[in-house]
């Protein structure tokens, strides 16, 4: 393909990517809790609609819950190829798999979609989510290699952008999240479980972690946070340095994943742990989590620009992308070799 033909391809998927954009952005702002800016960015204070609901009567919280289980029904809510979308109708409790293979790594096309799926699960009024995947052996296997690989600058901007902004949506999502990990989890597959509430893994041959010191990539400060918060300090200095990938039992052991199970008992599980969380008054339970997580979200919230900046930076570097393309040279060889 010829360069003018590629960056004719590039600018017309950007132009799709942003028309997503401002059509989820839209929701974003009326729907809160879900949006680009849901959080307060002064104080780090919860915004006054999460305080209001916070004074709802459980009474009418109760009513508002019910009258939202009748409007599911057990439906198919996909728009594309690339993710299974359903709700349940008896529990509000929506399910997220994940199907582009053959890794379901995360293309500037699959985080918008994932974005836009997010807010619509919210506008809906889902109680919880959630997220898997339909292809075997494979949770997701994190960020597309050619997203920055010999980028187009405004598409790999573009990508960044949309991968903070699903960050923001799923750490901070007012839906009870639950990941059903049934298979390899590295790099941004890690850092979407560790976003969800609770973490279901089947045990077996499988791994999970943040392995990007292994690449020669540098997992930025939000990802190293998230993992901080969830394993502790001295155990997450270890692990991105050495570019650790914990088997199952490793990983349940220093709390990166909550539950090993046999990939059978996976789905029943995340159901009947699902029913412990929905259990708990929805506002009490979003403003706990938005407590401990806030600091982490502010700190990216105020420094967006600036972490895209440094990301196109570092990734443009031309050992980076001598890295990069190295990696990509090996993986086409390994297909070769199948």
């Amino acid at each position: 393909m010829s360069m003018a033909s590629k960056s004719m391809l590039n600018a017309q998927a950007l132009a799709r990517s942003r028309l997503s954009y401002r059509c989820y952005n839209h929701l974003s702002k009326i729907h809160v809790g879900l949006g680009s800016t849901p959080y307060s960015t002064k104080n780090s204070k919860v915004t006054a609609s999460h305080q209001a609901h916070s004074l709802l009567s459980p009474c009418k919280l109760l009513s508002q819950q019910k009258a939202t289980a009748r409007k599911f029904s057990q439906r198919s809510l996909g728009q594309d190829n690339l993710l299974d979308v359903s709700v349940d109708s008896s529990s509000g409790v929506a399910t997220l798999k994940m199907q582009k293979p053959p890794v379901n790594s995360f293309s500037l096309e699959f985080l918008t979609s994932l974005c836009i799926n997010l807010d619509k699960l919210h506008s809906d009024g889902c109680r919880g989510l959630v997220i898997g995947s339909s292809l075997p052996k494979i949770f997701s296997a994190g960020l597309e290699i050619t997203e920055m690989y010999q980028p187009d600058e405004a598409r790999l901007r573009e990508f960044w952008r949309t991968l903070q902004e699903f960050w923001i949506k799923l750490y901070g999502s007012q839906m009870i999240t639950i990941a059903a990990i049934t298979g390899h989890s590295p790099a941004g597959g890690c850092l979407v479980s560790m976003c969800c509430d609770h973490r279901v893994m089947a045990d077996g041959k499988l791994t999970i972690g943040l392995n990007e010191t292994l690449l020669g990539i540098v997992a930025p400060r939000w990802f190293s946070d998230t993992l901080i918060n969830t394993v502790g300090h001295r155990e997450a200095e270890r692990a991105l340095q050495l570019g650790k990938l914990y088997s199952p039992q490793e990983a349940v052991a220093v709390g990166l994943v909550d539950q090993v199970v046999p990939l059978e008992s996976v789905a029943a599980t995340v159901e009947s742990t699902m029913a412990q969380w929905l259990k708990i008054p929805s506002h009490a339970r979003h403003l706990s989590k938005l407590q401990l997580r806030q600091p982490t979200l502010d700190r990216l919230l105020h420094t967006r620009q600036e972490d895209i900046d440094n990301f196109v930076s570092f990734i443009t570097k031309e050992s980076i992308q001598k890295s990069l393309g190295m990696y990509l040279a090996a993986l086409k060889q390994r297909s070769k070799a199948k």
